[in-house]
């Protein structure tokens, strides 16, 4: 029976490396990255995670609607970008001090009812 040395892997070092390469306070398409290491990264080094996968959504409504769902907004958001700007804030703001976000809009959609200006719309609220 051979015994085999496995080397240790600081998953922690790891996943600030990963968030190193990436500009704290900025929007960007992660194709480069998988959504599972993101989610643990975020972990890693404290941060939190909000993910929705949008991959049904046909519509800025739809969009809004995964969005309110998959961070369990409160029953009384709006569904309109001005809404979503002011759950977004509001909410971190009434929680007080926070380590960080990693947010994934996975799938968002690329049609003629959810189109280019759209997009940027939306991600301009975060």
């Amino acid at each position: 029976m051979s015994v085999e040395a496995v080397p240790f892997i600081d998953h922690r070092r790891i996943a600030t490396m990963l968030l190193q390469t990436v500009r704290p306070n900025i929007v960007q398409s992660i194709r480069a990255y998988r959504v599972e290491d993101l989610m643990q990264t975020a972990g890693a080094v404290g941060q939190h995670f909000l993910y929705a996968n949008l991959q049904s959504a046909q519509t800025k409504q739809d969009v809004l609607e995964g969005i309110a769902q998959a961070f369990l907004f409160p029953a009384h958001f709006g569904k309109n970008l001005d809404a979503l700007y002011d759950c977004m804030t509001d909410l971190v703001h009434k929680s007080g001090q926070q380590s960080g976000f990693v947010v994934v809009l996975e799938q968002l959609p690329d049609s003629p009812r959810f189109d280019r200006e759209a997009r940027e719309q939306l991600l301009d609220v975060f």
